[in-house]
C-alpha cells in the first residue's frame, strides 16, 4: 500500500512523533479495529503530519 521497505515506514512514524505520540498511547483501542481501517486511518494521518505525500 505504501511501497515503502518497512524499515522506512518504522522510521518515518518514529521521527514524525506518531509512532510515541499516537500508535502507542492508544494502542488499546488500535488493537480492536481492523487491519483494513488501520492503514487507512494511519496513512491519512502521515499525509496530515507531512510524512507522506498525497
Amino acid at each position: 500500500m505504501l511501497n515503502l521497505p518497512q524499515r522506512e515506514v518504522y522510521k518515518r512514524l518514529k521521527d514524525s512523533g506518531i509512532l510515541y505520540g499516537y500508535i502507542i498511547p492508544s494502542y488499546d483501542v488500535l488493537h480492536t479495529f481492523s487491519s483494513r481501517y488501520l492503514m487507512e486511518d494511519l496513512t491519512d494521518y502521515m499525509r496530515e503530519k507531512g510524512v507522506l505525500s498525497s
